[in-house]
């Protein structure tokens, strides 16, 4: 009997880790996922804030040389 008590309690360590590991790998595919959206979400912040100051510059020039 004293084999099996320790058998189980190796088996309930060995489910223990899997659980953790695959949570674990779980939460960093999240994270990965987030930080791409976050990536793609600032990349299009930047692409407007460029835009916007492109017409800006453009209206400023024809103003300009309307004086």
């Amino acid at each position: 009997m004293p084999n099996q008590k320790n058998n189980n309690q190796q088996n309930g360590q060995n489910v223990k880790e899997n659980i953790k590991n695959t949570a674990g790998a779980a939460f960093n595919a999240v994270h990965s996922g987030l930080e791409a959206t976050e990536d793609v979400a600032m990349n299009a912040v930047d692409a407007t804030a460029n835009a916007v100051n492109n017409v800006t510059n453009k209206v400023r020039n024809n103003n300009n040389n309307k004086q």
